[in-house]
Formats: structure tokens, sequence, C-alpha cells
């Protein structure tokens, strides 16, 4: 396979939004077909502090950057290498991103077709899990001085091309450069603000936003770089996401220790944020010593405690899908309708001259045997019972991130969360209140339901 002209490019910078964060060092490698012909690289200040961390990270000080040029300074000798070539980097959209945007911050426009190297190795060798550039030193034993310096960075990336033009046919690398090879600038999407290159793989809830502030979408994920990235870097996007990708300006993201924690990060996002209550809970209460109909009395159960609850049946999303899971049982069971109290003013139902009531309403049957069958039917709509002697905890853990979370419930209620031993210690020693919640129960039922979260993570608290 004959390469084409190649400028391969490598940046460190302030951090991971190119929107906000700038460039601290950049590499330029031009190759024609598998000769390097030249090698440039030079320190740029960012004109902004280069965070701790990241002058840890990479070795790149403020000290060593306070004399160096500024990107606009180079701008000009950093378009005319990137001219007539294939920009190439180790997921080049990161370095891509990054340069666009120093490129529109000097007033000048810049665009070119897009070799990433993190696809190419992906497609060339896909039995092998990891891509990144500490891998590919791992797997192939390459040798660097200085691992995230930009010029050191680059040579590898070079020597990773060549190796692969030696050990693969021209149809396995053919394939692996179709894979990572993109001819049109617009295929390299405009990242939106938000520290996206630097998402932890762990699960978490995000909050897009378009550039005026208005809320466009609030979600959970199992694997929040995954998801979020995956939004907007999507090859075949539907139009409906494409259109959502296309407005959002600004995300914003919550890592959690577990999935559990997401979905209720989730829950608490759609409300404050959306003010979004919750999903309202009824539920029939049976009265069961009263002497004249109605015998059941709809209640409303969201904040309520469920252990004051008795013969109460039914979690139903509204006053509606109560009535009408009743009128349903009602024609399963022949219950009648007046004594339920699905109809009002006294009288025999009108199901009783249908036949669909047994006729408890005009004495042709003993209120104890209607009665009965009431409780037969009652029986479906029976809500779980709390399965464990008192508080549980649910502990969740992020062993890359090094996230920890533990919720507490109680009868279907959540009481918190916490991050540490002490806030746990706190919130057991002086829990809330229960206040039920119809959207957690559901969610809460589904988790404990799920085989792969076995009973040892979920301690009874004593």
């Amino acid at each position: 396979m004959q390469l084409p002209r190649l400028a391969i490019v490598d940046l460190e910078t302030t951090g991971a939004d190119p929107s906000r964060d700038h460039i601290t060092e950049i590499a330029i490698l031009i190759t024609e077909g598998e000769q390097l012909i030249e090698r440039w690289s030079s320190l740029v200040n960012p004109e902004m502090p280069i965070p701790a961390r990241i002058q840890e990270l990479i070795g790149i000080t403020d000290a060593m950057v306070a004399s160096a040029p500024r990107f606009q300074d180079l701008a000009e000798q950093v378009l005319a290498r990137l001219s007539d070539v294939v920009f190439v980097a180790h997921n080049a959209r990161f370095d891509y991103n990054f340069l666009r945007a120093a490129f529109e911050r000097a007033g000048m426009h810049w665009t070119s077709p897009v070799l990433c190297t993190v696809k190419f190795s992906r497609a060339l060798d896909p039995e092998f899990p990891r891509h990144g550039l500490d891998a590919l030193i791992e797997r192939h034993g390459y040798s660097i001085e200085s691992r995230h310096r930009a010029l050191d960075d680059a040579q590898i990336v070079w020597r990773f091309l060549g190796d692969a033009l030696k050990r693969a046919d021209d149809a396995r690398l053919q394939k692996a450069w179709g894979k990572a090879f993109s001819s049109a600038s617009n295929n390299v999407p405009r990242l939106p603000r938000g520290d996206l290159e630097a998402l932890p793989d762990s699960p978490g809830a995000w909050v897009f936003r378009s550039a005026t502030g208005q809320l466009l979408d609030i979600g959970w994920a199992r694997d929040l770089r995954s998801q979020v990235l995956g939004f907007f870097t999507a090859t075949r996007p539907s139009a409906k996401n494409k259109k959502l990708a296309a407005a959002v300006h600004d995300v914003d993201t919550w890592p959690c220790a577990g999935e559990l924690g997401a979905q209720l990060k989730e829950l608490q996002l759609l409300r404050n944020l959306r003010e979004q209550a919750g999903t309202r809970a009824f539920g029939w209460r049976w009265l069961r010593h009263s002497l004249t109909p109605p015998v059941l009395h709809l209640e409303d159960l969201a904040g309520s405690d469920p252990a004051t609850w008795q013969d109460v049946f039914g979690c139903l999303r509204g006053e509606r899908e109560a009535s009408v899971a009743l009128q349903e049982l009602a024609k399963q069971h022949k219950l009648c309708a007046s004594r339920l109290g699905l109809e009002h003013g006294g009288g025999p139902c009108q199901a009783v001259y249908l036949g669909r009531c047994a006729g408890v309403c005009v004495g042709r049957e003993a209120p104890e045997a209607h009665d009965a069958r009431l409780a037969m039917a009652l029986a479906a709509l029976r809500m779980k019972p709390w399965p464990f002697a008192g508080k549980i905890l649910i502990r969740e853990s992020h062993e890359a991130s090094g996230r920890n979370e533990t919720h507490v419930f109680d009868q279907w209620c959540l009481l918190g969360s916490a991050q540490d031993e002490a806030a746990l210690a706190q919130l057991l020693e002086d829990p809330p209140s229960r206040c039920f919640d119809a959207d957690i129960y559901r969610l809460l039922n589904r988790w404990l339901a799920a085989p792969a979260h076995a009973p040892q993570n979920l301690p009874v608290a004593g």
C-alpha cells in the first residue's frame, strides 16, 4: 500500500475542552510514502495557566511556556505544513478539534482529510481490546523518551504506521485505512462544550443544553464516555439524533459509582431541571369494616410512609388508571360497581341488569360473598411487600475511577446516598422520614430482580 503525503500531529493542551482549553505544545511530522521528510515541534504559550494535574502529567510547566510563541504567532507556518496532506493523529477527533478551534481564534479557516490511528489500529488488530498509545507502546515493544511530549508521541504514531506497512498485506491495510480515513473534514464532529474527551467510562448521567441555555435532553448511561461521545460521533445517526446533536452547545455530566446511582441521578435531574413532578401513585384502600358502600377509597400514595399502609392495593399512575384497573377487575370477578364506589347515587349498579354483577346491590348476594371475591381480585393489585427486615444498603463502586457510593433504602423509599463511610454513618444515625416515590419503587424493583445484583451487595443495616 502506498501512503499519501501525511502530517502526523500530536498536541499537548491545558485540558480536554477545545472551546475552553488551549494548546501548550505542537509537533508535526511530514511524510512522503515511507519517508519522513520533516520533523517540527514547538512549545506554545496558551495564554492561560496550566492546571497542576496537567503539568504533572505532561511535564510542561507555566515557566516553560511563558516565553514561547502564541498559537496565532505560529498559525501561518502550522497552516502551511497542514496544506495538501492527510491529517493523522492518535484519536484524531481530539487533535483536530483543538486545531480547528485554535485556527478560528486566530481568524483562520482550516480543513483537511483525516486518518485516526486509533481507528486504524482497531481495524487492523481487532483481537486486541486496547488501542491507546500506551497500549501500542507496550504491545509492539516501543521505547519512548518522554511520553506525553508532542514530538515523541508523534514519532511513536509514525513508527506504528511504518511497522503496519511491513507486517500486513495490502488487502488488510486497505480495509483498515477505509475504516479510519475520512476525506470530508465535516465528518470530524465539532464537539460541544464540556470535557468530553476526559469523560470516564463509568456509569453516569448527562444533560444537553443549547447555545441559549435551553435544556434539550437528560439521560443516564452505563458507560458515560461511550454513550455521550458516541451520540456526537455516530457514523449513521438517526435524523432525530442528528438534529439534536447539531443543537447541543453544552454538555454537563455526573459520573457515578454504578448504574443504580446513575438512574437515581437522572430522576433527580428530570425533576430539578425540568421541574417535572414524580409519577403520581394511587392505590385503593379497602375499608373492610364499612357497613355501607363504597368499600374502597382511592388514596394518593406519593410522599406517604409505606409502613403505615394497611389494606392498600395497587401502585397506579393516576386516578384514571386506577379507575380503569378496578373496572376491569369488577368485570372479571362479577363485582358490584356501586359497592366498589365506581358508580354513585345508591341503588342497583348498571352491571346487575346485564348479568355482570352477582347482585349484592339488589340483595341476591350476601356482602360477605361479594367481598370474598373482592379479596381475590385485589390480590392482583397487591404491591410487593418490602423483602427485608429493615433498611438495606446497596453499595456501588467503580474501580477505574475510584468512585464509591452507598444507597440506603427502607420500605421501597430512598433515604439517601453517601460517598464515604462517615456520611453513611450519619445517614444511618439520623435518617429522613420515609417518603414513597413510585419511580424509585419501580426502579428498585427492577434492580432487585436482576440476578447480577447478588444478595451480598445488599447487606441489611442494623
